[in-house]
């Protein structure tokens, strides 16, 4: 039976949350039966068990060496056989609704793709709130997705070169700006942000504190061009030692949390002059 949409999850060191993610989309999916949907994991060089857990859970495993999440996404993609793509971060919860929005929204031949606001059972404070409220903001107002749920035709994927894999984060962001520009140059295609919301973790938080994420955020804000380097940009790739991620709490201001490091990893190796490559 030809497949006729795939969920692709980017995934590096996540065999914590991926049972979780793939219980969700389980679920999801089987809500739309018949309708035929494939769950590709790309395993991004991960030095844990994400790959087995995955394969275990009845993921279509894929390997991609270079730890870099515009990559992954692009490697899942690649192997994927629908004609529709669905990307969902790895610490993700998907609802049957949003999924059924998703695909509708692509099939109605009005739609190139989009994206969701974000919420999250895990916002316990009035910061939280506020800082998903602003994003829901800016995503319904300049039509940008987030990374945790990205949805878009995979010819359009494919036309506009998928994700940019000089960015080390905020791929998603220039995928979106691609994606309406190519919507409008295709039959004047809408990119749509839904309004169901897709239910993501705040274990940046929990792992580096507001300080942490301020601290790690701002320059990026400020220096665009910092989001070209891994080193800078290590707040997406970067994980706290096991036992803290069992049992998270914020950071200290002060507080280093290394990256986890993989040899294999070309992305790993320095320049002359001492920056990632």
């Amino acid at each position: 039976m030809q497949v006729a949409y795939s969920v692709v999850i980017p995934a590096y060191n996540e065999e914590e949350f991926l049972p979780k993610t793939i219980q969700a989309l389980r679920q999801a999916m089987d809500s739309l039966h018949p309708l035929p949907g494939e769950l590709v994991v790309v395993d991004n060089n991960s030095a844990d068990g994400t790959a087995s857990v995955a394969a275990s859970l009845g993921a279509r495993v894929v390997f991609e060496p270079v730890n870099q999440i515009a990559r992954a996404r692009n490697c899942g993609a690649t192997a994927a056989q629908g004609a529709f793509l669905v990307f969902v971060d790895a610490d993700t919860l998907v609802s049957p609704e949003l999924l059924h929005q998703a695909l509708a929204a692509l099939t109605s031949g009005d739609v190139c793709g989009g994206g969701a606001l974000i919420g999250t059972s895990e916002a316990k404070t009035p910061g939280m709130h506020i800082a998903l409220g602003s994003w829901n903001t800016i995503s319904r107002l300049f039509g940008y997705a987030a990374g945790s749920f990205v949805y878009c035709l995979h010819e359009a994927w494919q036309d506009v070169g998928g994700f940019d894999e000089q960015l080390y984060a905020s791929e998603e962001i220039a995928f979106s700006k691609a994606l309406r520009s190519w919507g409008r140059s295709h039959g004047n295609l809408r990119f749509r942000v839904l309004s169901e919301r897709v239910d993501t973790s705040t274990r940046k938080m929990a792992w580096f504190g507001r300080w942490g994420l301020f601290k790690r955020g701002l320059p990026l804000l400020l220096m665009p061009g910092r989001l070209r380097s891994r080193e800078h940009c290590s707040l997406w790739y970067t994980r706290p030692p096991k036992a803290r991620s069992n049992n998270p709490e914020p950071a200290d201001a002060g507080e280093k949390i290394s990256p986890t490091r993989n040899p294999r990893d070309p992305s790993e190796r320095k320049s002359d002059n001492g920056a990632s490559q």
